[in-house]
């Protein structure tokens, strides 16, 4: 494992992480790099009994860790922070083998895991005096659950898997990772670094297959379940939590709309609502999904949207200039192509892009695609592709422009963009999202509160909400009078 701090970690082996140590498993699998179809080192395949261990190590260093100050936790965060830093070129590397991002994408993504790792240190420890008299005085404090279990998503496996890590630890609780099966490597190796400032038991990953997740979230020694990934499957996890009422936050899926007025100045808004589109390959939950243009600019904003996608290069994450990797698997990838399909029967007006790049043996590469307002009830409106096909769409009253947004199941993020601030904000907080953001997007913090409404989660992440996911919450009274 790794040993004192500073030295170096080996990228080429992978093991599970328990109660401090590498832990090999009989059996081991290979994820695929999706850029070039070839297989991975090997990684482990968890089993029932690596679970048990896992569990019993993480409550047995709840004991110890859940005493410590919330200042010596931070101190060993901001440590983790630095050195993941330090690794930033090794797992850049691997980030893009696995999950195909461009290298500078992923070398950025490492620097968003160690700032959610500090980040979330300028917190404190949520704390409430509800009343305080001669007479009585009744506090709220928050307390360390026991042990979480973060189940991170494929796409962005680094920064998530550091955005659960910190509030966990921080707030006095352990926490077991369970990276994708796409994504394990980059999780595996953070939480190896981790042994370093950690005591054992505190932080472990466990890799597998399908069957880990449903061991973890239906076990009676779990307290917390983080689960970052798509609605189907945060359905599943609730259900197989409810057993044992465990603790949930579920962020789930979006349909992110971006409204843009009239008033924009096109040549700089286009450009930035195409990167906050196709940014890895639309696989990010609050990536921009469907955009509405205001019909008296729509033409030329359009124009200049298509003529910014037309400029997107796809390829190897490796390769110089690279934009657009490929879609991370080929489930996700069978899916995207379902909505291409579905774009091609009905006949609907691609205004550029729309063809599969090379073929599944060489890589899982779509050519970023631009719909040319398709019907609101079309399946690339009104669901979620998660992949690089976007449509545009035309609008020219404000509260029916609002009721088309707000017309989805899902609730996670919107924007507006308008160089009228009260225009912007009428607009915004009349949407149903958990984030709004005003002539930008995708703008989130370690030290913001974080969630989807309706079906795209239940719980906060991030935050002093995202801290108080972590806790108990237990109110004091405490009577001054003389009995």
């Amino acid at each position: 494992m790794a040993g004192p701090e500073g030295s170096q970690l080996n990228f080429s082996k992978f093991s599970n992480v328990i109660d401090g140590k590498l832990a090999d498993t009989k059996f081991t699998r290979h994820a695929i790099n999706p850029a070039t179809n070839e297989k991975l080192p090997p990684c482990p395949v968890s089993t029932p009994e690596d679970v048990d261990a896992a569990v019993k190590a993480a409550r047995t260093a709840f004991k110890t860790w859940s005493k410590t100050t919330v200042e010596h936790r931070k101190q060993q965060l901001m440590a983790l922070s630095a050195a993941l830093v330090s690794h930033k070129s090794e797992f850049g590397e691997l980030l893009t083998k696995e999950q195909g991002k461009p290298t500078i994408f992923a070398e950025q993504e490492v620097d968003y895991g160690a700032y959610w790792l500090a980040g979330t240190c300028s917190l404190e420890m949520p704390f409430e005096v509800v009343d305080d008299t001669p007479e009585m005085l009744v506090k709220t404090r928050y307390t360390p659950l026991g042990v979480a279990v973060g189940i991170v998503p494929w796409n962005f496996p680094i920064m998530l898997l550091c955005g659960k890590i910190a509030p966990a630890v921080m707030t006095g609780n352990c926490i077991i990772i369970k990276p994708s099966p796409y994504t394990p490597y980059c999780g595996i190796k953070i939480v190896e670094l981790a042994q370093n400032f950690f005591p054992p038991g505190v932080i472990q990953v466990l890799s597998g297959d399908d069957n880990l997740g449903p061991w973890l979230t239906a076990h009676a020694g779990i307290d917390k379940i983080s689960f970052t990934g798509s609605t189907a499957t945060g359905k599943r996890v609730m259900e197989s939590a409810s057993k044992n009422l465990t603790r949930v936050t579920l962020e789930l899926g979006g349909n992110d709309p971006a409204i843009v007025c009239s008033d924009v100045d096109i040549a700089t808004v286009a450009p930035q609502i195409a990167a906050m589109a196709f940014m890895n390959s639309g696989q990010i939950c609050i990536a921009i999904k469907r955009i509405y243009v205001h019909r008296d600019i729509y033409i030329p904003f359009r124009d200049a949207f298509v003529e910014c996608v037309k400029a997107f290069k796809v390829g190897n994450g490796f390769d110089k200039d690279v934009f657009l990797g490929p879609v991370q698997n080929k489930l996700q990838y069978d899916r995207v192509k379902t909505f291409l399909n579905d774009i091609n029967s009905s006949a609907q007006n691609v205004a550029t892009g729309g063809q599969i790049i090379g073929t599944e043996a060489t890589g899982l590469f779509i050519q970023p695609t631009v719909v040319d307002n398709p019907p609101d009830d079309s399946k690339i409106v009104i669901e979620e592709p998660f992949g690089p096909v976007v449509p545009l769409l035309q609008w020219s009253d404000e509260s029916e422009v609002i009721a088309r947004a707000n017309n989805t199941d899902m609730g996670l993020g919107a924007s507006v963009w308008s160089q009228d601030m009260d225009v912007a904000f009428r607009i915004g907080e009349a949407l149903e999202a958990g984030s709004v953001w005003i002539n930008e997007h995708m703008g989130i913090k370690p030290t913001a509160t974080f969630g989807g409404q309706k079906q795209s989660g239940i719980g906060r992440e991030w935050g002093v909400d995202g801290l108080r996911g972590y806790c108990n919450t237990q109110t004091v009274f405490l009577n001054h009078r003389r009995q």
